[in-house]
């Protein structure tokens, strides 16, 4: 089971982000403060969980959340500023649409830039060891996948309701026959 906190007695958020690696669609990023004394065995890294485990264990931590918010970075902000700093801008909005003041954020990954005066911790693989951090993965795939199913029944030719705007043979040949589209990130090799 993940660890439900790294810092006792502070209210954290865990952080994370999903979509980092497509061709198309936002980038999304949540943030998730859960109770101090919640355990589910069940929560892990979203990478690892089926989709329909996912879809399962996504109003399990909205119900027991303290507090969280989803937020995205357009394609279009990816392309002017770079996927690493548009999932650090999707963060630091998801932190900020927090209805309850975290004390400190843990960071899925080995990046971030400060968020105002909240200290935080940076930790690669960190959905894969705290709850609050793989809660945030969960709710970032889950809003992701969502987004881009139905962005597929408006562009049907890309599969991006099974591909999620990932690279995919299929995806890639899609783009090449299609070309592609205004949620494409212009700056991606295809």
């Amino acid at each position: 089971m993940l660890l439900p906190f790294l810092h006792a007695g502070k209210i954290e958020a865990g952080c994370d982000e999903a979509g980092r690696g497509c061709l198309a669609g936002a980038v999304f990023a949540a943030a998730v403060i859960l109770p101090p004394d919640f355990r589910n065995p069940l929560i892990r890294d979203s990478k690892q969980l089926s989709e329909k485990q996912r879809e399962t264990l996504r109003p399990v931590v909205e119900r027991a959340a303290v507090a969280f918010c989803i937020a995205t970075a357009s394609a279009e902000e990816i392309d002017q500023i770079n996927i690493l700093q548009a999932s650090l801008l999707a963060m630091r909005r998801a932190i900020a649409g927090l209805p309850t003041r975290p004390g400190q954020l843990l960071i899925d990954g080995n990046r971030f830039t400060p968020f105002e005066d909240i200290p935080f911790d940076c930790i690669v693989r960190g959905d894969g060891i705290y709850q609050s951090i793989a809660a945030a993965s969960i709710l970032a795939k889950t809003a992701r996948d969502e987004y881009m199913q139905k962005l597929s029944e408006e562009f049907p030719g890309y599969g991006w309701a099974q591909n999620k705007g990932y690279p995919t043979r299929a995806h890639r040949a899609a783009i090449r026959d299609f070309g592609v589209t205004v949620h494409h990130r212009l700056t991606f090799r295809r």
